[in-house]
């Protein structure tokens, strides 16, 4: 690790310890040459699919993009940003587990739409909406029956 203030490449460490949400580990270093003291941290280096778009394209995997759809769906609907980031993590982490580089945009969308169908009908429905590019109102209208249909208690 080369010190940021006199450029030496010879440092010990001092202290190690995890990160608070223990995703890092914090190291306190102290360098060799000039004494100076720095913080680095060390991280598992995350790489998440290209997402592959319905038209060929393709373009970098972005979870802000994804919170935000999710968060428009979810607009003045009883879902706190703790279960939209939940969603995220849990989405993301699927997509890491099953995917090496692409992803195709579908299977995102598709899991979208579980999460929210699970945590508000509504957001679902708007999801849906939008992401199955809905004609008219018919279209709306059977996704609805089809939520109603599952809801109702099998005798």
């Amino acid at each position: 690790m080369r010190c940021p203030r006199c450029q030496g490449l010879d440092d010990k460490v001092l202290q190690s310890r995890l990160s608070q949400d223990g995703k890092a580990i914090r190291r306190r270093r102290q360098c060799e040459r000039c004494s100076h003291r720095f913080t680095t941290y060390e991280r598992i280096e995350e790489i998440v699919p290209v997402v592959v778009k319905k038209d060929g394209r393709r373009e970098p995997f972005d979870a802000a993009k994804l919170v935000a759809g999710v968060r428009t769906a979810c607009g003045k609907r009883p879902v706190g940003e703790e279960q939209i980031e939940a969603l995220k993590d849990a989405i993301v982490q699927d997509i890491q587990a099953r995917w090496d580089r692409e992803v195709p945009s579908s299977y995102i969308g598709e899991k979208v739409m579980e999460g929210l169908h699970r945590l508000d009908q509504v957001a679902y429905v708007r999801f849906a909406s939008v992401y199955r590019e809905f004609k008219d109102v018919s279209e709306f209208m059977d996704e609805i029956k089809g939520l109603k249909r599952a809801r109702k208690p099998r005798r």
